[in-house]
């Protein structure tokens, strides 16, 4: 590969850096016994498991980033690492039980699961008593109790057109007497939190009453995510930019509080000494109580500090893995072969220190999109769909999953992966890989060499100038390389826009980018996570490909006001068909995470809808390997 021994040599300067600015971090690496495997025998629990509560840890986790954080109002935020920031900090009505599988929702701050009647139309949601945010000067010396008119109060910022929610489609047109504010909003320039909703009501104290114009049975999911976390009035009106966002303050009633944050570089969280009575949940099956059981009942969170530091290149996240400056780190998939071996395990070395690994299919898509609004890849007529197809059957995800994932992706055969509901193994839409066949699509819809440069032209033989958005990363530069040789060997040349996550982030909600490879995971269990992308509501929300076609877009609305089961499927397969049909997607794959644990780390118990639940962790450094 071109530059191989560049980016090598610039990943092994980085890594040198990164673990300097990790050596001021007090670590007990110990060298293991001769023979150690991964099977423990703690004395303080008498049988191989996690150490009994109480047992003497370090309380301090050390975590690492691979991108970096935009701020912190799940309000305002969409990205996936400030949100995992703020599920620490904030919290929903609803969550997911830690240990249980297959996965199930439970009440959160909520006193029970939500009562629905009139058809999926009315919502009931009751709070429980006694729970409070994290002190703060916005409260006067005073605790603050969570009510029913916080989380309305954030739900509202959903709907003002001055917050620019990325979340707003969740409520927005759905709720009823919502529209004509937002509408009074839109000409006024401001949004009028006191006027009453007759959909959004708290019946008193603790008690939520929502009625929507249509059912809406996706609602459940969207409780249970951080746009719909509970936030004071008092504390947003007090740090607001002028945004409306209050980014760099948030106040939740979560397990931590923000300790200190340096933008990009580092993030400290720590115990918030307000929250309320939480204890290690009960183990359901034989293999958890093995594992959890003496952790079952101890008070959460067992931590005092999370110390995350964002460090962008996968060399030196693995390297400070290695080195036992970071408790935890989800394998770099472009290094799966320096831990994996070829039958997929643990090598040796990682077993002998008593390191672990979890492993799972994530519920989350790898794509690559085309801005159905730029002038050259985007439109609907049969010679721009065409395009895409080609370039989408050109792109070589084996290659892909081979070089780049090492293994560890599947081929995405449809935009709902495995596990989550309406996934439907029988169903594959995506372009196969056949660049023969994508040369004979071009030719036949004039996308030919006229110059005789080797590189096509577009049929009104003006040049065929693709643009694909790029972090500078080794990662996305691998990914760059195979969009280059696939593409060539079509005889179409791509250029590259460089630039950090968080500014491609905010030039795709614009609409600036032609092409972008991005992802999206589902946190709260529904192919909703993955179809909304395309509604065309939600353009410069998440609908990045600014797809917007009406018989897909009816078809959406219709699959929220149903149940999960076979009539809404039947709606999420054809709109499967038509993502295939019109191509405003290069469907990608599912990635598959490893997580590699440091022995003394208790409590991790790998979820698909929880990427980091650092309210049930602790670190052990004492413990014997």
């Amino acid at each position: 590969m071109a530059g191989a021994d560049d980016c090598l040599r610039g990943s092994r300067r980085r890594a040198v850096a990164a673990l300097a600015a990790l050596a001021t971090l007090p670590v007990t690496a110990r060298a293991p016994p001769a023979g150690a495997t991964s099977t423990f025998t703690d004395p303080a629990t008498r049988r191989g498991g996690e150490p009994a509560a109480g047992t003497p840890a370090t309380r301090t986790l050390r975590v690492a980033f691979p991108v970096a954080e935009t701020g912190f109002d799940p309000q305002a935020t969409s990205d996936l690492y400030s949100d995992n920031v703020q599920r620490a900090i904030f919290e929903p009505l609803y969550g997911f039980d830690y240990l249980a599988r297959p996965y199930r929702r439970v009440p959160l701050t909520a006193a029970a699961m939500p009562e629905v009647s009139a058809g999926g139309r009315v919502w009931k949601l009751r709070l429980r008593p006694g729970i409070r945010f994290a002190g703060d000067p916005a409260f006067r010396g005073k605790p603050r109790e969570l009510v029913a008119a916080d989380y309305l109060y954030a739900w509202k910022r959903l709907l003002d057109p001055r917050i620019r929610s990325p979340f707003s489609w969740y409520l927005e047109g759905k709720v009823v007497g919502a529209d004509a504010l937002i509408d009074a909003a839109k000409s006024s320039g401001r949004f009028d939190y006191d006027a009453p909703i007759a959909g959004l009501a708290a019946l008193d104290r603790y008690t939520i009453r929502v009625e929507l114009k249509d059912p809406d049975y996706i609602l459940e999911g969207y409780l249970c995510s951080s746009p719909m976390a509970a936030v004071a009035r008092e504390v947003i009106e007090r740090y607001a930019d002028d945004n409306g966002w209050a980014m760099d303050h948030p106040v939740g009633t979560g397990p931590f509080t923000l300790e200190s944050w340096r933008r990009g570089q580092r993030i400290v969280l720590a115990k918030n000494p307000a929250f309320r009575e939480l204890r290690f949940p009960q183990p359901h099956d034989a293999a958890d109580r093995s594992r959890f059981g003496t952790l079952a009942g101890s008070k959460l969170p067992r931590l005092e500090r999370v110390e995350i530091t964002i460090m962008e290149e996968a060399n030196p996240r693995l390297l400070a893995f290695d080195s036992g400056a970071l408790d935890y780190v989800e394998l770099p998939t472009e290094l799966s072969r320096h831990a994996l071996d070829a039958k997929g395990g643990l090598k040796a070395p990682y077993v002998a220190r008593g390191v672990t690994r979890q492993r799972l299919t994530q519920p989350a898509l790898q794509y690559g999109y085309f801005n159905m609004q730029d002038p050259v890849v985007g439109g609907y007529g049969n010679e721009k769909i065409a395009l895409r197809r080609a370039l989408a059957m050109a792109f070589d995800t084996p290659q892909l999953i081979d070089v780049v994932y090492q293994g560890e992706a599947e081929r995405a055969t449809q935009p709902i992966p495995p596990g989550v509901p309406g996934h439907d193994p029988t169903l594959d839409v995506a372009a196969p890989y056949d660049p023969a066949a994508a040369r004979a699509l071009l030719d036949r819809f004039g996308y030919v060499d006229r110059n005789h440069d080797g590189f096509r032209e577009l049929p009104d033989g003006r040049p065929l100038a693709l643009s694909m958005a790029s972090t500078p990363t080794t990662r996305d530069r691998e990914i760059d390389e195979v969009w280059v040789t696939s593409l060539a060997k079509i005889g179409v040349k791509i250029g590259f826009v460089k630039q950090r996550w968080p500014d491609l982030l905010k030039m795709g909600k614009a609409g600036t980018l032609q092409m972008w490879r991005i992802g999206w995971i589902n946190a709260y269990a529904e192919a909703d996570a993955f179809f909304q992308l395309l509604y065309g509501p939600n353009i410069g929300q998440t609908n990045y490909a600014r797809f917007d076609l009406p018989e897909y877009n009816e078809l959406y609305r219709k699959s929220r006001t149903l149940p999960d089961g076979a009539e809404r499927n039947a709606i999420y397969r054809r709109m499967s068909e038509l993502i295939a049909a019109y191509a405003p997607w290069q469907l990608g794959v599912y990635p598959i995470e490893n997580t590699l644990l440091q022995p003394w780390l208790t409590g991790y118990k790998k979820h698909a809808y929880w990427e980091n639940p650092w309210v049930y962790l602790g670190v052990d450094r004492e413990r014997p390997a």
